[in-house]
């Protein structure tokens, strides 16, 4: 993530007026409540999984405004002294919640909550939307990407057309908690233990007298791990063929050819083509890797016209969500202590029933079936107690008379974990491997129907019915109830 001494400043400018606004008005030490949720899944899908966790630990851990972030702030003639003192001083002293990456997660459910003196709450706001939505987004185009390829193994390839280093690197990372099974992002691999991937580029074909001995001369100096790029002259002609021709001599010296790589023209039948022609020539056990700008909906269209490939290779559309290159996650003030007693519950209103937020500190609960499937998410009120062996009903979050009630067999988890108190560290981010395994566990929970690419089913998360009446009366008060 860069220089730790450089992110304190990566914020909207109007994140530090307003803490420069509240240090000035008295409101320094008054503590809220903020939660980050999104509104709407990317794609249209039915479900995200959740990332970016650890990266914001680590942004929280670091934050320090360093000698020259304060002088180039005196610099904007904004901040009076009162203000760059506070920022000399600032530390992150708050707690925080979260629910583990790698989980799947749903529109309007709280995902990060954070309590802190609303200075420090305030100024977070920016970097985690930052960091969380880019991860968020691009671990659940990967998971997407993984449900099409249908078992088969999917490679990040997407470094070269990723936004800028940060933005390749993150998203590596968050294409292997989406399930994707390795990179080509070497820095990844280093950095996260993330399984780096690779073959070689039209370039090598062409620096040689002849594809055949751009061939040999790979085979030569990778001979346990000789896949090929076959399509840099005409595929079925010349590239299988040859590829065919090294993975004979390859026999002779006692290995085996991995297999092949096909980058463009119609991969369905080329895949089929050159899948007959190795396992003519004995090759059954050669791969086919395919790549050349594929993303779910082709790799379903590749799958269902019986394409014969065994890796998928995917890159720009995958790391950039090509199709959906935005999550639209936000982050609101749901309650204000107002009498140093107790946190009051508050709420935005709109015009929008989609934008009215759901007030008060809150724990997100998630819904089992006696199978272990996933049946729906209810938001509590934090002091509630949750209604464990018995059956009760819960409420739509923006449709106020739409209901579901869940029965008594039901088994019930709360999905947010603390992982700040008082601004101390209490919580250890799992090796991405782990948060890989997690998002495998968590989408198996989850029915197919919430995963299909059109008209998924819509994922049940509803209210309590004491956050309901919560809601309602503060909407009453606000003219805006129903």
């Amino acid at each position: 993530m860069g220089d730790p001494q450089n992110l304190a400043l990566l914020t909207d400018l109007y994140q530090l007026t307003m803490v420069g606004g509240y240090v000035r008005e008295g409101k320094g030490e008054q503590w809220a409540n903020f939660d980050y949720f999104f509104r709407k899944t990317p794609d249209e899908g039915g479900y995200c999984v959740l990332a970016g966790l650890a990266d914001l630990v680590q942004y929280l851990q670091d934050l320090r405004f360093s000698q020259e972030d304060l002088a180039y702030l005196e610099t904007l003639g904004l901040f009076p002294p009162q203000v760059l003192d506070y920022l000399q001083g600032f530390k992150f002293t708050g707690d925080l919640w979260a629910i583990p990456e790698g989980t799947v997660v749903f529109p309007h459910e709280p995902l990060i909550r954070v309590r802190a003196p609303l200075p420090q709450a305030q100024l977070i706001e920016t970097a985690l939307l930052n960091i969380m939505n880019f991860q968020t987004l691009i671990a659940t185009k990967a998971a997407r990407v993984c449900w099409a390829a249908n078992g088969a193994p999917v490679v990040d390839f997407g470094l070269r057309r990723a936004h800028g280093p940060n933005g390749g690197l993150m998203a590596s990372r968050a294409a292997y908690i989406g399930g994707a099974e390795g990179t080509s992002n070497v820095l990844a691999g280093r950095l996260h233990g993330i399984p780096v991937r690779g073959t070689h580029a039209h370039s090598w074909v062409e620096s040689f007298p002849s594809e055949l001995e751009a061939f040999r001369s790979y085979a030569r100096v990778y001979p346990h791990a000789c896949l090929l790029l076959v399509d840099t002259y005409d595929t079925l002609r010349s590239g299988v063929p040859n590829a065919i021709r090294v993975a004979q001599e390859l026999a002779q010296r006692g290995y085996r050819l991995r297999g092949i790589r096909l980058d463009s023209g119609d991969l369905a039948y080329l895949s089929k083509e050159a899948r007959r022609m190795l396992d003519e020539a004995g090759f059954p056990d050669a791969v086919i890797v395919a790549s050349s700008d594929l993303d779910e909906w082709l790799v379903e269209s590749l799958r269902r016209q019986g394409a014969r490939i065994d890796i998928w290779g995917v890159g720009t559309r995958l790391v950039t969500s090509y199709t959906s290159p935005a999550l639209g996650g936000v982050y609101k003030l749901t309650a204000l202590d107002e009498d140093g007693k107790r946190m009051v519950p508050k709420i935005k209103r709109s015009d929008n029933p989609d934008k009215i937020t759901n007030p008060g500190v809150k724990k997100v609960v998630r819904m089992y079936d006696p199978s272990g499937q996933m049946r729906g998410d209810v938001i509590f009120l934090e002091e509630e107690r949750l209604p464990r062996g018995m059956s009760f009903r819960a409420h739509h979050p923006v449709f106020p008379h739409v209901s579901k009630t869940y029965p008594e067999a039901f088994i019930m988890e709360e999905l947010l974990v603390q992982v700040f108190r008082k601004g101390k560290l209490v919580y250890k981010s799992p090796p991405v491997d782990k948060i890989r395994e997690n998002t495998i566990q968590s989408l198996a929970r989850l029915d197919a129907a919430y995963k299909r690419f059109h008209n998924p089913h819509v994922y049940h998360v509803s209210l309590s019915s004491r956050l309901y009446r919560v809601k309602q009366t503060l909407l009453r008060r606000a003219g805006q109830g129903s």
